[in-house]
């Protein structure tokens, strides 16, 4: 066998070692979400198909390999969103320069690959009224009721993640001294302030609703085997375990259709109101990126944005001498 046989990686098994070593970089050293990984790892995994075809490794790939590759993409009977090619491309980017890094290859194919341009395309957000209609809607003191309205009271005063949400613990939140810990993308922690409208919907949760919720667990013969660890998370189920993100979107959408609001309203939804109400009452952009846990102060400039065309809107329906 000759040295360039020794040194080349073989066909076939050599993308899935580089996409393991790669996803192991991002997960210990970037900390990425598992969801993150998932996406890079079936990314990387339909550009190997694609260079199969063409009978190429990955580390044979050059620019035009990967132009084309996206150019199929987008060209596909059912094209692929230009959200979704911009993915691609910074999965292909983050990839290549590991493999650079490492010293897999000498250069980097994806030095001048250009993603889509995105449309600005603004967030929907709730009004204050339509906010104050939301939050009425989990009524009473029953468990569930108590819960769903710490909960959405919570999401709103914080701009709390789907994710954020269900994964806060009892350990995460102070009432008294009003502050959470949210641990957004990557596993970073910050601090987000807790309003006094959120606080006592949390203090009515913890005193009232949740033990009851956690009682449920304790009494079912049939709770799953994770319920156990429920003791820890702040916002349970029926069944007393943690709240999962497919029962977060089932709460949110069922009050958002009792407050006429459900072809707005997603949970995500929340979290634009908060920074866009933050932004209308004179908070400073700096603030409301570290609040939100922006990485880069650009994505949260869309709400500045957003803003102006909020008040564009209120400007031409109120003043009667306006016109558009």
């Amino acid at each position: 066998m000759s040295v360039e046989e020794i040194a080349a990686p073989s066909r076939g098994t050599s993308l899935e070692r580089l996409i393991l070593d790669f996803l192991a970089y991002l997960e210990l050293e970037r900390g990425l979400s598992r969801n993150t990984l998932q996406a890079y790892r079936s990314d990387l995994l339909q550009f190997g198909a694609f260079l199969d075809h063409r009978g190429l490794s990955a580390v044979e790939a050059r620019h035009g390999d990967l132009a084309a590759f996206l150019s199929e993409l987008a060209g596909a009977p059912a094209p692929a969103a230009a959200a979704t090619l911009g993915r691609k491309v910074a999965c292909l980017r983050s990839f290549y320069r590991h493999l650079r890094r490492e010293g897999t290859i000498e250069h980097d194919p994806t030095a001048e690959l250009r993603g889509p341009r995105k449309s600005q395309r603004l967030p929907r957000v709730l009004s204050r009224d339509e906010v104050a209609r939301l939050l009425k809607e989990p009524s009473g003191t029953d468990p569930c009721a108590l819960r769903d309205r710490a909960l959405l009271e919570t999401m709103y005063a914080c701009g709390l993640r789907a994710s954020e949400a269900i994964g806060l613990e009892l350990a995460d939140v102070d009432v008294q001294e009003g502050v959470l810990c949210a641990r957004g993308k990557g596993s970073k922690e910050r601090l987000v302030p807790i309003g006094r409208e959120a606080r006592a919907a949390l203090e009515s949760y913890c005193l009232r609703g949740r033990p009851a919720l956690l009682a449920a667990c304790r009494d079912d013969s049939h709770a799953p085997a994770g319920a156990a660890r429920a003791q820890g998370w702040l916002f349970l189920n029926r069944r007393g375990s943690g709240l999962t993100r497919q029962g977060l979107y089932k709460i949110v959408q069922g009050h958002a259709r009792r407050a006429g609001l459900e072809e707005k309203m997603s949970p995500h939804t929340l979290r634009h109101t908060f920074a866009t109400h933050l932004l209308a009452g004179g908070c400073d952009l700096r603030s409301l990126q570290e609040m939100l846990g922006h990485a880069d102060l650009a994505t949260t400039q869309v709400y500045t944005h957003l803003s102006a065309e909020r008040l564009k809107d209120a400007y031409f329906s109120a003043h009667p001498r306006a016109t558009r």
